[in-house]
């Protein structure tokens, strides 16, 4: 485990293999009726509250002043409640592996946002990476969803908000991260401010009698929440270690994850020319990766 904590590249893969697993989950869960808006919360909530006993059983206490309240429910908003929603509303249009995909456009939205407000300078072999893997994703996004079913510009639209999302959310976590807050801390309330917004929306749309739903499908609930728990200690974790910048590369591991899961388990089907994109961004990412390591 400390070797992993340590290691840009071992949380990298950790942290997008765990992320990659939300997509098939989240699938399973929409179609099988719970609303995208409670099953965000689950995540949340169950990340949150299953890190916070851990933090109290090790004797640390949460820092609540206003510089972390504020850090929590700005963190909270850009970064997890409004991609999983788009990212769950988007999934039973998508499906897993191509929604997936959409990760990959992050990294060069968050080098874009980076560099125009001098958060982050990567290596040009950095910059050569993310560029190699945007074509990839650029030839993926031209496929439009799985081969039996294209999809709809619509949700094509939809799923190309969350990588905006992401970057956005990537890119403030740095700037404003605070000083004497360390990443478990972090991921605690930012999980938990985003728990506190959703199940807002969620009652607010009158959807909160879907949770019974919940009930029909424990296992998958305590998975989910199992595989949030531990990804989201990781992912601020990386976020300290690699920067913004490097942490974006999740959405390259967890893409493969999901279009191999959606492929082997879920029935999904995709053109030869969306694995040719999957094999060009493997080699962007293997390049920001040796990049980093430079560094």
């Amino acid at each position: 485990m400390k070797i992993i904590w340590n290691s840009g590249i071992a949380l990298l893969i950790v942290t997008g293999a765990l992320l990659g697993l939300t997509l098939p989950f989240g699938k399973l869960a929409v179609e099988a009726g719970v609303p995208p808006l409670l099953w965000s919360f689950i995540i949340s909530f169950g990340a949150g509250s299953v890190l916070l006993v851990t933090l109290l059983a090790s004797g640390r206490r949460m820092k609540l002043d206003r510089q972390n309240l504020r850090y929590f429910f700005i963190a909270a908003a850009i970064s997890y409640a409004i991609p999983n929603l788009l990212m769950f509303t988007a999934l039973p249009h998508l499906g897993a592996g191509y929604t997936g995909l959409m990760f990959t456009l992050s990294p060069v939205v968050t080098l874009v946002m980076s560099l125009s407000l001098r958060v982050s300078r990567p290596s040009r072999l950095g910059v050569a990476g993310i560029a190699i893997g945007f074509v990839g994703a650029l030839l993926v996004a031209s496929t439009r969803g799985q081969a039996d079913r294209p999809a709809d510009l619509l949700w094509i639209g939809v799923g190309l908000l969350i990588p905006v999302f992401l970057a956005a959310g990537n890119i403030y976590r740095t700037f404003d991260w605070p000083r004497a807050s360390g990443p478990i801390e972090l991921a605690i309330g930012s999980h938990l401010a985003a728990a506190l917004i959703l199940i807002v929306l969620t009652a607010a749309t009158g959807q909160t009698a879907s949770a019974s739903l919940l009930a029909d499908m424990p296992l998958l609930v305590l998975a989910q929440v199992a595989a949030s728990s531990a990804m989201f200690a990781f992912f601020f974790r990386l976020q300290s270690v690699g920067g913004p910048v490097y942490l974006s590369q999740i959405g390259y591991v967890a893409a493969a994850v999901g279009l191999i899961s959606g492929t082997l388990f879920l029935g999904e089907s995709y053109g030869p020319l969306t694995w040719v994109g999957g094999l060009i961004i493997l080699v962007g990412v293997t390049l920001t990766t040796k990049a980093q390591r430079g560094n």
